[in-house]
């Protein structure tokens, strides 16, 4: 008898995954395919649609593949956040490139907006600042800059574009934390907002229509490899999705997302004005009801250790990490990794990296550790914002592979000082769209039956004493000070 699983596409930036996963938690296959990245301009980032269809169903084929006897019970998509693409409605073509959350082509227009003061009221209504990083102003740049933008047109994210594709391209819908993220979706009162459509010059009759994250938006037809009325019964973002597949279902629990930057998110029962460093969104949709977050985004975290290892002479991270254990604190050696800005909370898109408190007792070792340390060092500036704005945090998990590194991790309790949980499972993006999936169709009854299938590690718990920690934030705390001021 076949076995019975959920798939799970988690659409990345590099990368597009498919999962199996059955009823007990466990991923029974997962497979993967590379999507190309372009860049077209200086500050330009682009991706082909049709190249993230082909790469999804390959990843899809190659899961399959590796177990024949399986009955598909739903589908869920996991999808990389704030990229943004056109196509007519009634050939399903693309009309230009997916806009990618990287790209800075809308800089000038956002400063423009900003500068004409509409900044106050779209945080107001929508939880975030003016940034090319949210899709409203790429929407209107594909709308004014494509051949055969004119006609009937469809605009999505990437899961509405893979709805859309899964369903013989008649479904055109998302999810409201997907919704959350264009910057034209009014959180508070949970619909698109005519006053952001008009202000961006994005018509509201091309969005797509929003649901629940655990809806059944349609059912699979024509797709090659999967045979047809299979439920597409689930769709969020990928930060959400790790969220919520880590089970942080109790108020202020949170994750921490680590790789070339970090994603930090808290959950919350409302809608929230972020304090000035972060921002507001919706965590995940389930029987009409959002559930809230606030967000930090840090843009260089783990990718400093390996600049860090080739800076020193090192072969590699391990050896940099190692490095970093030989001594027993950095000695007051600060390294601010703003290579390319600070993210959150500073948000100084000029400053740049930064190394100080050097002296003559200094040496590799003291080095190594400050870059490990301020991955630490990053999540702590948004933890502290959070935890005054939402008075309080409750458990923090972490993924991402350097969350498999203990010693990291010790950092991050220690300068944190909480506790941190680590996942077990590589794939937390990827498990958040299954259960909600397979919430959506019964295969599991409710929440409380994931959270016994969410698995993790023991908790990490903070180490150091109090004055080490003070001393440690305070010499971080000056070097951000110096980094801001070199600009």
């Amino acid at each position: 008898m076949p076995r019975a699983a959920v798939l799970a596409i988690d659409e990345g930036t590099t990368n597009s995954k498919a999962v199996l996963v059955s009823a007990s938690g466990e991923i029974v296959a997962a497979s993967s395919a590379p999507v190309p990245i372009r860049h077209p301009r200086s500050g330009w980032v682009e991706q082909d649609a049709s190249e993230i269809w082909m790469a999804t169903r390959a990843a899809i084929a190659g899961c399959l593949k590796s177990v024949p006897e399986v009955e598909i019970v739903a589908l869920g998509i996991s999808n990389q956040r704030e990229s943004i693409l056109i196509w007519d409605r009634a050939t399903g073509a693309p009309l230009g490139p997916v806009v990618t959350w990287q790209c800075r082509r809308t800089s000038a227009v956002c400063d423009a907006l900003r500068q004409a003061g509409h900044e106050p009221d779209v945080i107001a209504r929508t939880g975030l600042p003016l940034d090319p990083l949210f899709p409203a102003t790429k929407a209107a740049w594909l709308l004014g800059n494509c051949a055969g933008a004119g006609g009937d047109i469809c605009i999505g994210t990437v899961d509405s574009w893979l709805i859309w594709k899964l369903t013989g391209c008649v479904v055109h819908e998302t999810d409201r934390s997907n919704a959350a993220r264009t910057q034209l979706f009014n959180l508070a009162e949970g619909h698109w907002d005519q006053d952001l459509c008009d202000l961006f010059g994005v018509p509201v009759e091309m969005l797509p229509q929003v649901r629940d994250s655990a809806h059944v938006f349609g059912k699979t037809a024509g797709v090659g490899g999967l045979p047809d009325g299979i439920p597409v019964a689930s769709a969020i973002g990928d930060s959400h999705a790790a969220l919520f597949g880590h089970g942080a279902f109790g108020a202020g629990d949170g994750k921490i997302t680590f790789g070339t930057g970090s994603s930090i998110m808290t959950t919350m029962p409302e809608f929230t004005l972020p304090p000035a460093g972060i921002t507001t969104t919706i965590a995940w949709s389930l029987g009409g009801r959002s559930t809230f977050a606030f967000e930090g985004n840090i843009l260089v975290s783990a990718s400093i250790l390996p600049w860090a290892a080739e800076m020193l002479g090192l072969g590699n991270v391990d050896a940099l990490l190692d490095l970093a254990q030989s001594v027993e604190d950095a000695q007051g050696v600060s390294l601010v990794p703003a290579h390319v800005g600070l993210g959150s909370p500073h948000w100084n898109a000029d400053a740049r990296g930064l190394v100080c408190g050097l002296s003559f007792n200094s040496g590799p070792g003291h080095l190594a550790r400050a870059a490990a340390e301020s991955m630490a060092f990053q999540v702590n500036d948004i933890l502290s914002l959070v935890a005054s704005a939402a008075k309080g945090v409750g458990r923090v998990f972490v993924d991402g592979g350097p969350s498999r590194n203990r010693f990291l991790m010790q950092l991050v309790a220690d300068y944190i000082d909480r506790p941190v949980a680590p996942s077990r499972n590589s794939e937390a993006s990827a498990m958040g769209a299954a259960y909600l999936a397979g919430l959506a169709v019964g295969f599991w009854s409710d929440i409380d039956v994931i959270s016994g299938l969410v698995d993790h590690g023991a908790e990490i718990l903070p180490s150091i004493s109090r004055e080490k920690r003070e001393d440690g934030l305070a010499a971080w705390a000056r070097a951000i000070a110096r980094t801001t001021l070199e600009v």
